[in-house]
């Protein structure tokens, strides 16, 4: 079929391809609703043994402190991540009187002897007093989860302030509305062709010599 057999089928059924694609359209605008404002954040921290664990009998200060380190921050990356860690900054934020809604912890990484612990909330200053809570629980609280330290608490010391910045909506939130009119134009072209399929009248000659008829004569449009 050549393309201005479909460009015809276009022009006779324009509005079934409109139809679909205004529908959509009207009824996205009508449900429409911004995104929420989503801000995040991150922290950096760098971690080692207590200093009372360091004297022992052939102890290498320069090569152990390094080497702890690692372990302690690898650590404390699985630790940020579990429930346990974020039920003490929940317990944190209630002695301040503050919501657990405020953020939450979004990811963990680690390159050598630095964490990176990565956070998500809906308001700035909130997630300001979350990476506060996650801080204190990371320095205060974290004996629990090396018990090979003996019940003394990692050093866990931050490398910077959080930056807190805005996150912009996911592109399916920036184009819901266009795509949910291009799929309406897609079902419209589908209805039209539909309709082409279906139609049981011959409006064109070159339908009849398609067919094998050969026509004598031919009425032309009024241009009425």
């Amino acid at each position: 079929m050549e393309l201005r057999h479909y460009w015809k089928i276009a022009r006779r059924g324009w509005w079934l391809i409109l139809l679909p694609a205004l529908v959509a359209a009207t009824y996205g605008l009508a449900t429409y609703q911004p995104p929420a404002a989503t801000y995040a954040a991150s922290l950096r921290f760098t971690a080692g043994q207590p200093e009372t664990l360091a004297a022992s009998p052939n102890y290498d200060p320069n090569y152990y402190r390094w080497l702890t380190s690692e372990y302690i921050v690898s650590g404390l990356k699985d630790w940020v991540q579990t429930g346990e860690f974020a039920s003490a900054v929940h317990a944190r934020l209630a002695e301040r009187g503050l919501p657990p809604t405020l953020g939450a912890v979004s990811g963990a990484d680690n390159a050598r002897s630095i964490l990176v612990v990565y956070l998500s909330g809906s308001e700035p200053r909130g997630l300001a007093a979350f990476a506060e809570a996650v801080t204190t629980v990371l320095q205060e609280h974290n004996a629990a989860a090396f018990p090979q330290l003996g019940g003394q608490a990692a050093v866990v010391v931050p490398l910077d302030q959080p930056a807190i910045a805005p996150v912009p909506p996911p592109l399916r939130a920036r184009f819901d509305l266009a795509l949910k009119a291009g799929l309406g134009l897609a079902a419209g072209a589908v209805l039209a062709l539909a309709a082409h399929y279906l139609d049981p009248f011959v409006r064109e000659r070159e339908e009849l010599e398609r067919m094998g008829l050969k026509v004598m004569a031919e009425i032309p449009r009024s241009e009425k």
